[in-house]
């Protein structure tokens, strides 16, 4: 007759009733109730019920006929309260509906394996692949490939900062404004677009002369001619009075300008300076000798001196504090450029020359300060008639590119005046 089990009811009379189902009849899952904290059993209620003479379980009486009451606490209900939310959290991935258990979209995230599991396995990856053929010719030149990207950039960041930026010579005292654009760098001054010289052809009506130097590299003067005391550019006086008629440059100018390009064609052949850059930057930086309203003596020495302002870094001038204790420009702050081709008292020091073999390198000497103006210009085995040797060595003169486009077009009106 199925599993039934007695109960004993108020009146103490035997009733058999079924068991309730542990599923719902038509089969589905339904939802689970959540279990319900069970109360504790009565100690006088034996925990196993007596068989029967068939097996059929003995009724027991119940001692009371009233319904058993649990006392009602106050502390149960706040604790059911807490344990419903505890159990909602406890399954935030499972929803029960219509019969089936189904995942939440967000239930499985992506594990990210940590920094270091990666490292590990990449190193891993790489050492596996550079075993293969493959690997083992592209790894070493990508390594190479490296290695020299980091050297380039190692150049680049200390070859700039441990060369010494060349300090230019002369100091412009027209102008320091750059030209726009870039200068004419595929030729170089003159009617042909080589520098001419004074030569066997180049000095009109006179041959080119013969010069002895002294052991220290300043020449004696021609030795062709007649032989004068003092001044040996004075043997040039014939063609530097063509050459001035036709170009307007002093005759006292004219002739330290030849004289210089005749001394460095025998001191340093493979120069080929021409007189007509020297006679450019005479005019550029002093008009000849005539800035400040001075004038050239016969003895090439301009009076009163030429100097330029303080250069103490106005007005576009560079600062350059005082080098020479002001001996030379009678500054004892900043430097000032000096004489008619503006010198700087630290270049001149250096460079300064003595032309009219009277004893004194002077920088307001005409004769003094265009050989050494050449002899700046043709240093570092410069030859001037190459056309990038003869911009670097106009702008390593005075680094202004308007400055070095003002000397090559003064050198070519020069050239082509002169028919040189």
């Amino acid at each position: 007759m199925g599993d039934t089990r007695r109960v004993m009811d108020g009146e103490q009379r035997s009733t058999v009733r079924p068991l309730r189902p542990a599923a719902p009849p038509d089969g589905g899952a339904g939802p689970v109730p959540r279990p319900r904290s069970n109360p504790a059993p009565d100690p006088a209620e034996p925990t196993a019920k007596p068989a029967g003479p068939q097996g059929e379980p003995v009724a027991v009486k119940a001692k009371s006929a009233e319904p058993k009451v649990e006392p009602a606490t106050t502390e149960a209900k706040p604790a059911d309260q807490k344990a419903e939310p505890a159990a909602a959290e406890a399954e935030p991935a499972v929803e029960p509906v219509a019969g089936r258990r189904r995942r939440v979209p967000f239930a499985h995230a992506v594990r990210v394996p940590p920094p270091r599991q990666l490292a590990v396995g990449a190193a891993r990856a790489t050492r596996a692949w550079s075993r293969r053929p493959s690997g083992r010719t592209t790894l070493p030149a990508l390594f190479l490939l490296a290695l020299v990207a980091a050297t380039a950039t190692a150049g680049a960041l200390l070859v700039p900062a441990a060369v010494r930026k060349p300090q230019p010579v002369a100091v412009d005292a027209t102008t320091h404004a750059p030209v726009q654009g870039v200068p004419q760098a595929g030729v170089v001054p003159g009617a042909t677009g080589v520098p001419a010289g004074p030569g066997a052809t180049g000095l009109p009506g006179t041959p080119f002369p013969t010069l002895t130097a002294t052991p220290g590299g300043t020449p004696t003067g021609p030795v062709v001619g007649p032989v004068t005391p003092g001044r040996p550019a004075d043997a040039l006086a014939a063609w530097a009075q063509q050459v001035s008629a036709a170009t307007g440059i002093p005759q006292v100018a004219m002739q330290a300008y030849g004289y210089a390009e005749l001394v460095l064609a025998q001191t340093q052949r493979s120069c080929q300076l021409s007189w007509t850059t020297l006679a450019a930057i005479g005019y550029v930086e002093s008009r000849h000798g005539s800035a400040n309203r001075a004038i050239l003596q016969s003895n090439g020495v301009a009076a009163p001196e030429i100097l330029g302002a303080p250069l103490d870094g106005q007005g576009g001038r560079s600062r350059i504090l005082d080098t020479d204790q002001g001996q030379l420009d009678h500054d004892r702050v900043y430097d000032k450029a000096l004489g008619p081709m503006q010198f700087i008292p630290s270049t001149w020091q250096e460079i300064g020359a003595d032309a009219d073999n009277d004893g004194v390198k002077n920088p307001h000497d005409i004769d003094d300060a265009a050989l050494a103006a050449g002899r700046y210009l043709c240093k570092g085995g410069r030859n001037m008639t190459i056309p990038g040797d003869w911009w670097g060595a106009i702008l390593s003169y005075n680094d202004v590119r308007r400055y070095a486009q003002d000397v090559f077009d003064k050198a070519d009106e020069y050239g082509r005046l002169s028919g040189t």
